[in-house]
């Protein structure tokens, strides 16, 4: 499987995320990077806000795997 094909399935599996969900996956984001996030800040937010951050934070980690 290329790279290009796992990044693509990685960003469309997080673009149909509900916002429940991408908050789940934050508050228990098990990657090379901590997050600190409050579940009410989280909450305050829109979904494509959330969803931003869970890629970065995704794409981060496995840079940081990686190297």
């Amino acid at each position: 499987m290329s790279a290009d094909y796992s990044f693509e399935k990685m960003c469309s599996a997080i673009l149909v995320m509900s916002k429940p969900e991408v908050i789940w996956k934050l508050l228990n984001f098990d990657g090379q990077i901590k997050l600190d996030f409050s579940q009410s800040y989280l909450e305050g937010m829109n979904v494509e806000r959330l969803r931003h951050i869970l890629l970065a934070a995704v794409i981060t980690s496995e840079r940081k795997r990686a190297s």
